[in-house]
């Protein structure tokens, strides 16, 4: 069979002869491979959120979207429903708001107001990925499609992302957001397989690669935002709480983050204050959160039984990279043909 011909029947047909093989690797002798991989990396970086320099202004949030508006999802008209259900996330019609993390806004600033030694006070909370130490999101993704780089970040394939929402799921703080009508589960199974492609914060990767800053720490004009070696970032963090007399969140929180947030106010009364609120309590900020990973046997028993999936899942991605890598070198090559062909008829 041609390469190029390669469709979602064989793809489900080789995918299949994957799937002990990758039960095997990530359930191995009773832990997913990637379980617990904190530590292994190397130091990497991480930000400082001083909450007592914010002032609200969004510069931050129109940096983000400035910088990432070219990798937004550009999702079908006709979006199919997600299986058995007749619903389906779409935010293509919302792009402008910037109230809320969507696909298409990685970054907003929450404003919690609450009383604080009998006076009352707003605080302004830039909100994204955490980037944690440990991520859940990605040992427990079932296509194996999240990745913790070196540097820190904790990043998605918007690739080969098939919408499970599985990270969603398993992150704290509900961070990472769906877009449907868009991404290769439309090419595989789109009423039996995913849903889309899940969008989030990724540290500004690209940037951190080339030496530079995130856009967010970058634009802000009042400092509030610190980016830098992450043992470097602990220590101002640790000092900027002592000297403010106040708290300091993401260090521990999830087996510890990239994210230290420091407020002059006890992080226990900011979680309260955003769990009265419905539309806030999915990104409430509850002290001494315990990562998945790490937590009760019950818990794990539910990551363990997610193991084997996750690796059949994996493999039958693999197999489909493996499959389509070939396909488009030569729609490349085919491309670069035609194109020779056409430059030397013009010459003609």
């Amino acid at each position: 069979m041609s390469k190029k011909n390669f469709n979602r029947r064989e793809f489900l047909k080789r995918a299949g002869f994957s799937l002990a093989a990758g039960a095997a690797v990530y359930s191995g002798a009773g832990r997913p491979a990637r379980l617990f991989a904190a530590g292994r990396e190397k130091e990497g970086f991480a930000t400082v959120i001083d909450l007592a320099r914010c002032a609200g202004c969004e510069t931050c949030v129109l940096a983000c979207r400035g910088k990432n508006a070219g990798r937004y999802p550009e999702p079908v008209e006709d979006i199919p429903a997600y299986w058995p259900r007749k619903g389906y996330e779409d935010w293509s019609k919302e792009r402008e708001r910037t109230d809320r993390l969507t696909p298409y806004n990685w970054l907003f600033v929450q404003r919690v107001t609450l009383q604080d030694g009998g006076e009352g006070r707003t605080l302004n909370i830039p909100r994204r990925c955490m980037h944690c130490v440990n991520p859940p999101c990605a040992n427990l993704c079932p296509f194996g499609i999240i990745e913790k780089t070196a540097e820190g970040a904790v990043v998605i394939d918007h690739d080969y992302c098939f919408g499970g929402a599985k990270c969603r799921h398993v992150c704290p703080w509900s961070i990472p957001q769906r877009q449907a009508g868009t991404g290769l589960y439309l090419k595989i199974a789109p009423q039996l397989a995913g849903g889309g492609v899940m969008y989030k914060c990724d540290f500004c990767q690209d940037r951190i690669s080339e030496g530079k800053v995130p856009a967010c720490v970058a634009a802000c004009p009042y400092k509030a935002l610190h980016f830098g070696p992450r043992g470097e970032m602990l220590a101002l963090a640790r000092q900027w709480a002592a000297e403010l007399e106040g708290d300091l969140y993401g260090v521990e929180e999830n087996g510890g983050t990239a994210t230290y947030y420091v407020s002059p106010v006890a992080f226990s009364l900011i979680d309260g204050a955003l769990q009265a609120n419905p539309k806030s309590a999915p990104l409430a900020m509850t002290p001494g959160l315990e990562n998945p990973l790490h937590a009760s046997t019950a818990t794990y028993l539910k990551a363990m039984l997610i193991a084997p999936f996750a690796g059949a899942a994996a493999a039958g991605l693999a197999v489909y990279k493996q499959f389509t890598a070939p396909q488009e070198v030569e729609q490349q090559a085919d491309k670069k043909t035609g194109q020779t062909k056409k430059d030397t008829e013009q010459g003609e």
